[in-house]
């Protein structure tokens, strides 16, 4: 998710106009940087066309780590519908992603990381693999010196536990009755994020009837002290915050041997009911595999065969999140982002020149428009009077659209010549309506949800991974913003106290936080072209410190990249082996600044046509985008085709006009 203006004149400048696209202009001798530039645009376009589908959509692989295809092979040995090949295929895939020290890591590069290495090990041992084959031998090897089993996170040890590997009497409680807490009530199920409502709700089930699957081996090796696999943990302090949770946790347990009976059962009929009516049209969940693996096994403990609708349609939909490799090897995407792809190619492709009203980008548009929710979903809970118009970022996702998509998708639309400019006008309108209703209280937006910024969520001993809640961010501000801008709403109330929001959260080093990127060089990406586009001038103290940010973290090699250790580690913000999305959110960035000319844009520029690929494509690695900062990382595989190709469109033709259509309608 990142920005898609330059802001950097108000003057427009001319743009390609043909009906194919810039023209592929040979490489001029002495590699003049604008020539070079085109040639690389023009390869780009082609390469991009090529991968949209006949329906008009974009998607890319989502990859994230093998926990995800660690849980797939669980969750089928829970079931009982494990099949060869699919085993085969992602033991295939997990034993390629482990490391040479014998750990598997969350992202490119980074470090062994303990419950991925857990699953994944278990994973292969569910597929034949031996505790004595070296490369399992050097896995458990490690997590043994790590702590073994009981330092890995809740929802590894809840894995484990649904075959007797762990004691659920060691686990954090969650008790169904939570469904029955009012919206007003803290901890009620609306206080969490979408994607940790979604995973919570079916999770209160499964704690509440603590199965258990006769396991077909032992884990003895996993754990550090064979004697004593789950030593106490010292409680912390009483009068704080984690003392009080733990101690919450405690009379929870108690709770859980004198639950009433009847109580207990129609609190899990509610929470079946709540899961069942948020099902999608092709059976997922929130469009994520967690929220959907959790929901089936909640469902199959009530007595819900594996052939009833409910769970056939569930069990269908998880395939659809494989990806079968040439080689063989099956991988499994947490989520999937046609329609993110979509409007960010049809941002690309319009700022690198391609005609507004080429097929491929009213293909897009088309289909785009027909993805628009006009719904409610559980975002009305903080908003009941709004009206719908957001996307999601997935195929099947009417109960969650995305505030970041649906800006985003706007500013895609407007760069479109629509042979019916009615209809897109009426899905524009509806849209930017749907975004500036989801703003917070503090003048922001997150990402899902309104005032989604309880902290108790995050306090419980259960949510010890990832983010359970769903606070502004300063990436998802900055695309409202920016859309908002070019809707001609850059004076209204609402667009100013987002930009006083992101002018306040400007880090003192000049950077915004990414919080769905990696990492302030996300953030800052997509905030300055919000800032410019709304108004602010080039000579502003914020733009003219986030320039300067900029400047010093470009790396030596022309490029810039920010390793996801920049979530915890000082040292590594603004720094990191350079990627082909990074440098372009960098350069998207200082050409909205007015930096056109600069040094360090030239740069930027040079470093991405001298690494672009034959193919007009770039090689990236690297994983750039976050789900949850540190915690979970992926890797979208078309941001190293989109984002350059935008940076290299703006910086050969300027401003994109399409966009600028919006603006002229007058504040």
């Amino acid at each position: 998710m990142t920005a898609t203006t330059d802001g950097s004149t108000g003057a427009m400048r001319p743009r390609a106009a043909s009906a194919s696209g810039p023209t592929d202009v040979p490489l001029a001798p002495g590699g003049d940087l604008r020539v070079a530039a085109e040639r690389a645009t023009a390869r780009s376009v082609e390469h991009l066309l090529g991968l949209q589908d006949a329906q008009g959509w974009w998607k890319g692989d989502l990859e994230t780590n093998v926990s995800m295809d660690a849980e797939d092979l669980l969750l089928r040995q829970f079931l009982g519908i494990q099949d060869a090949r699919t085993t085969e295929a992602a033991a295939l895939f997990i034993r390629g992603e482990q490391r040479p020290d014998g750990t598997w890591a969350t992202f490119h590069g980074g470090p062994g990381e303990l419950s991925a290495t857990i699953e994944a090990y278990v994973a292969l041992r569910l597929a034949g693999d031996r505790p004595h084959d070296p490369h399992m031998a050097r896995a458990a090897g490690w997590v043994r010196e790590q702590g073994g089993i009981a330092a890995s996170r809740v929802f590894t040890r809840i894995w484990l536990a649904l075959f007797g590997w762990w004691k659920w009497d060691d686990l954090p409680e969650l008790p169904p009755e939570l469904i029955f807490f009012p919206k007003w009530f803290p901890l009620n199920i609306y206080d969490f994020g979408c994607w940790a409502r979604q995973t919570v709700v079916p999770l209160t089930i499964v704690s509440a009837l603590r199965p258990v699957r006769p396991a077909p081996f032992a884990l003895d090796e996993l754990h550090a002290d064979a004697g004593n696999p789950n030593p106490a943990k010292p409680l912390a302090p009483v009068a704080s915050w984690d003392g009080a949770f733990q101690r919450l946790d405690k009379a929870l347990h108690a709770y859980h041997k004198v639950a009433p009976r009847r109580l207990r059962r129609t609190a899990m009929n509610a929470a079946a009911r709540w899961i069942i009516e948020r099902q999608e049209n092709d059976g997922c969940w929130g469009g994520i595999q967690p929220p959907a693996v959790y929901s089936v096994i909640a469902l199959h403990l009530l007595g819900y065969d594996l052939d009833h609708p409910v769970m056939r349609a569930g069990l269908e939909s998880l395939d659809r999140f494989a990806v079968w490799r040439e080689d063989g090897a099956r991988m499994i995407e947490a989520c999937q982002s046609p329609v993110w792809d979509t409007c960010l190619a049809t941002i690309a492709l319009a700022d690198a020149g391609l005609s507004p009203d080429h097929p491929a980008l009213v293909k897009a548009a088309d289909w785009m428009i027909g993805e628009q929710i006009v719904r409610p979903g559980d975002w009305a809970v903080r908003r009941p009077g709004l009206t719908p118009g957001g996307w999601a970022f997935e195929f099947h996702n009417d109960n969650y659209p995305d505030i970041d998509d649906t800006a985003e998708v706007i500013l895609a639309l407007r760069r479109v010549r629509h042979p019916d400019p009615a209809r897109l006008d009426a899905a524009i309108e509806r849209g930017a309506r749907w975004n500036m209703g989801m703003q917070s209280r503090n003048g922001a937006w997150g990402a899902f949800d309104a005032d989604n910024t309880s902290r108790f969520p995050n306090r419980l001993p259960f949510c010890d991974f990832g983010e359970v809640i769903d606070p502004p961010s300063a990436d998802v501000t900055g695309h409202v913003v920016e859309m908002l801008a070019y809707e001609g709403q850059a004076h209204h109330p609402g667009t100013r106290r987002g930009i006083d929001w992101l002018l306040a959260e400007q880090e003192t080093n000049g950077a915004w936080f990414g919080r769905w990127g990696v990492n302030y060089v996300y953030g800052t990406g997509s905030v300055v072209p919000a800032l410019t586009a709304a108004g602010l001038p080039l000579t502003h103290p914020a733009i003219r410190r986030a320039v300067s940010w900029l400047e010093s973290v470009q790396n030596d090699d022309g490029g810039w990249g920010e390793d996801l250790r920049s979530y915890r580690e000082e040292r590594w913000i603004g720094h990191g082996a350079s990627t082909a999305s990074q440098t372009a959110w960098a350069l998207l960035a200082l050409l909205a600044a007015g930096e056109r000319e600069g040094r360090a844009v030239e740069r930027g520029i040079g470093w991405l046509t001298e690494t672009q690929r034959e193919d007009g494509s770039w090689d990236e690695p690297q994983f750039t985008g976050t789900g949850f900062p540190w915690d979970f990382s992926i890797n979208y595989h078309l941001y190293r085709e989109v984002f350059p190709l935008t940076a290299l469109g703006r910086y050969v033709h300027g401003e994109p006009l399409a966009a600028r259509a919006g603006s002229r309608k007058g504040g």
